[in-house]
């Protein structure tokens, strides 16, 4: 029997394991266009601001939830996307998750309740509706719609668990000193078309907040749009409980930390307060960083990524 060099042994060898690895791509290959595996995008969307400090709360937001939303199956793309008011914006977002080659792309709304922009902007700007009324508003606000070739999913809301009232619960104990004193304000953006659903979102978080902490008396005034950004809603808020108690706890349910906001509208609210120093607890902060909100995301996504997955799907 004639005996073969170790050198062709070696080239044989080679030439096997080359023809395995090439037959694995091929199979794994042959898999994904057969549609048994999904590519998905998950884009992180928030209302927007001028403010650099409010964004970078956003972006540190994505930076935590990434690497874990990346161990996900068949997710490949995490991004950011900001609704007006900065770039990127949503289209431009959709559009590097189309560029990505993604199947399916994941919106995680990072709002607190519903309101025009969930239940209405978002949908019409990424082509799930056609709204008259919301197109009309994007196109003068020059928010630009673009439907996706990737088939897009729209997650719950933030109030959906019981992130904020744990989040105020904890915000409120840093200032409270004597509850049985003390009464809560809580101040939030506010929506004229969902006035009801905000209103009821506040009333179960203070109630909540009243039943961990005891401070009792309360009241919730609003600073945005519904307001026309006057401050004071915050002073008449903060009237209705010093007629009750000695001090009130004021705690901004905003996202995240805008000058605008928690400086110049909530603070020009307090100081309207005849001894606003004595007897208001505040602190100019807001909802983000939490981790319950990083792991509110976290979960909320890989439930959508598991139902968009077929069980058959390999990685």
């Amino acid at each position: 029997m004639k005996r073969i060099s170790r050198s062709r042994q070696l080239a044989v060898l080679f030439l096997l394991a080359t023809m395995l690895l090439s037959c694995k791509r091929g199979g794994e290959t042959l898999a994904l266009n057969a549609g048994e595996g999904k590519n998905i995008g998950i884009v992180l969307v928030n209302h927007g601001s001028r403010s650099a400090t409010w964004r970078a709360a956003l972006h540190d937001l994505e930076a935590k939830v990434k690497d874990s939303l990346l161990l996900v199956p068949g997710v490949s793309v995490v991004k950011t996307a900001f609704m007006e008011y900065t770039e990127p914006s949503l289209a431009t977002q959709l559009k590097a998750c189309d560029s990505a080659g993604v199947d399916d792309i994941i919106v995680v709304p990072v709002f607190l309740t519903v309101s025009s922009h969930s239940f209405d902007d978002i949908p019409t700007i990424i082509g799930q509706k056609a709204d008259p009324q919301s197109m009309e508003t994007l196109k003068l606000e020059k928010i630009e719609r673009y439907t996706p070739r990737a088939k897009t999913h729209i997650t719950p809301l933030l109030d959906f668990p019981g992130v904020l009232k744990q989040n105020t619960t904890r915000r409120a104990r840093v200032l409270s000193a004597n509850p049985a004193e003390e009464g809560l304000v809580l101040i939030g953006y506010g929506d004229a078309q969902y006035n009801r659903e905000w209103s009821a979102l506040f009333e179960d978080i203070a109630g909540f907040v009243k039943q961990e902490t005891g401070i009792g008396a309360y009241a919730y005034g609003w600073c945005g749009h519904l307001v026309h950004y006057n401050p004071d809603s915050t002073s008449a808020a903060i009237e209705r409980v010093l007629k009750e108690k000695s001090k009130a706890v004021v705690i901004p349910v905003l996202l995240a930390h805008d000058e605008m906001f928690q400086v110049r509208i909530i603070g020009d609210g307090i100081t309207k307060i005849q001894d606003h120093e004595q007897r208001i607890a505040y602190r100019a902060d807001a909802i983000l960083p939490d981790p319950n909100v990083e792991t509110w995301i976290k979960n909320i996504s890989r439930e959508f990524a598991a139902n968009i997955q077929p069980a058959t799907a390999e990685r």
